[in-house]
């Protein structure tokens, strides 16, 4: 067993099963269906990391854009009550379309809930904490992406998802092992309680500095001393698009700098090992990095085992 077979089996716990997948593609269809046999609805467009192919195990919910027809309703899109007006009008027709017990398209949603930007419809117990739900955004089409109700500051605004999936889609066509990594960055950055790290932070950090011309193992641990120099520069991760500025404004950056900076030095060291072909501590080193669920080489039987000792602090080349 190499490094390699280590990632590639990395990989099948950081994926999620192929039916549940499956499931909540047919649940996401459910809803364009409905969405698409209303009047005043000109199209609808998936979004969220199901439709760029990064969803990580397990999927907890499935976005949509719902674009509505400008002309039916010309009082969205200003400042004021339209924002809660456009929700409340979302909110309905899932309601309508299909609410439990209601539905006359299908009866599955329990309970629709307007949040600040999209509809958030459950279809499990709400209360369960890893009940599944579909994201509803009503949205206007402009040349610039899309206008979206903002609730809490009454306003409109600009965002253009669609541009972070052509790009997920373009690294994707780079190299077939991008969409994978970028997962397995997700897990990585879910591990780091108590700090909470979005995983649309580590997407576009992954976007940003991930390579798609090496390996796995040398794209990640680049990535990681890319991303910690970024961080540790000062700048803050934004949206892709440049519309919607920050993607999470209260993050602890020094922190998450420093425990990048951490990961960058282990995968240096997990790298030498590599070259080294002693794969048995690599493997042992990317443990540190991905935790338990990350596969151990065993050491050949008759070699020597060296303990890992304490590494020192490396002044790495950045990328």
């Amino acid at each position: 067993m190499t490094i390699f077979d280590s990632f590639a089996t990395f990989q099948s716990v950081v994926n999620a099963d192929p039916d549940q997948v499956a499931e909540a593609r047919r649940r996401r269809r459910l809803f364009e269906r409905a969405f698409k046999s209303e009047p005043d609805v000109v199209e609808v467009v998936p979004s969220g990391s199901l439709a760029r192919g990064t969803h990580k195990d397990p999927i907890h919910d499935v976005d949509l854009i719902v674009v509505y027809d400008a002309d039916q309703h010309e009082a969205w899109g200003a400042s004021g009550a339209s924002a809660h007006e456009a929700l409340d009008h979302a909110r309905a027709a899932v309601n309508r379309l299909l609410g439990v017990g209601a539905g006359t398209v299908d009866q599955l949603v329990r309970l629709a809930r307007p949040r600040n930007h999209a509809v958030k419809c459950f279809l499990d117990d709400p209360e369960d904490v890893d009940a599944f739900t579909v994201d509803v955004m009503p949205a206007l089409r402009t040349d610039r992406g899309f206008l979206i109700p903002e609730a809490r500051s009454e306003r409109w605004v600009d965002a253009d998802p669609e541009y972070l999936i052509a790009e997920a889609a373009r690294k994707h066509s780079e190299w077939s092992q991008y969409a994978g990594a970028v997962r397995m960055l997700k897990f990585w950055g879910a591990e780091q309680a108590p700090l909470k790290v979005k995983s649309l932070v580590m997407e576009v950090l992954a976007l940003e500095h991930l390579s798609t011309d090496l390996n796995r193992p040398a794209a990640i641990r680049n990535f990681f001393t890319a991303a910690a120099f970024r961080i540790d520069s000062g700048l803050v991760v934004e949206d892709p698009a440049n519309l919607c500025g920050p993607i999470q404004s209260d993050l602890d950056m020094d922190e998450l700098g420093s425990r990048l900076r951490t990961a960058s030095n282990i995968a240096i060291d997990a790298g030498a090992a590599q070259v080294a072909q002693d794969d048995a501590r690599a493997s042992r080193l990317w443990r540190e990095i991905f935790g338990e669920q990350f596969p151990e080489i065993l050491a050949a039987a008759g070699a020597a085992v060296v303990p890992d000792g304490p590494r020192t602090v490396k002044d790495s080349p950045q990328g």
